[in-house]
């Protein structure tokens, strides 16, 4: 066991209090060690001192622990999206959402690291990450349909929506690559250049 889940586990108190984010603090640490597909929810339960059934409460399968509060961040992304005045340009509009949505607290910025190591590395979280791009997707199509007047199913929707997702991926795969690179600077750079294109288009 590493010694972060070993401090975890060796808490006082009967009752654990466990939140989330230390939660899979200790699960990145356990897949760091063992390996993903070698570290069962046993596993990462014990070391945080938690039985099985307090780890449902928290996510629903070992695929989820990388993803974090997905669900509570796409709400979030909504009401953001929401909140742009109606004069916004949509590209702007757009960039700035994708930037607000992956603004880390730099304290958690080597776990973040170690989250998308994980979700972009692990083939077996690849079927798993696939749907949770197609809500991330659907969540900014829904919203640049509103914009547009189109259904979020047009072409002009799921293009850009599609679009934005690509250069979230390739900018953290840059970010991945080099640990003195800014990722918002890498996001915005990327969000600019194809802002500019779909202006012209």
């Amino acid at each position: 066991m590493t010694e972060y889940a070993s401090a975890v586990a060796g808490r006082s108190g009967r009752r654990r209090t466990t939140s989330r984010a230390e939660l899979e603090h200790v699960a990145f640490e356990l897949f760091a060690e063992q390996g993903f597909e070698q570290t069962t929810i046993d596993d990462v339960a014990r070391a945080a001192g938690i039985g099985r059934r307090t780890f449902f409460r928290y996510f629903p399968s070992k695929n989820d622990i990388p993803w974090g509060d997905f669900a509570g961040e796409l709400a979030r992304m909504r009401e953001v999206l929401a909140a742009h005045p109606a004069d916004l340009p949509l590209m702007e509009a757009v960039r700035a959402s994708l930037l607000d949505f992956n603004r880390i607290d730099p304290a958690e910025m080597p776990w973040h690291r170690r989250r998308m190591r994980l979700i972009l590395g692990v083939p077996a979280l690849q079927a798993h990450s696939t749907l949770r791009y197609a809500d991330w997707r659907q969540t900014l199509a829904e919203f640049i349909g509103r914009r547009l007047g189109q259904p979020t199913d047009a072409l002009a929707p799921q293009t850009i929506a599609h679009a934005t997702l690509g250069i979230a991926l390739a900018a953290y795969e840059q970010w991945l690559r080099d640990e003195d690179a800014d990722l918002l600077h890498l996001l915005d750079t990327a969000m600019t250049d194809l802002a500019a294109t779909f202006t012209r288009a």
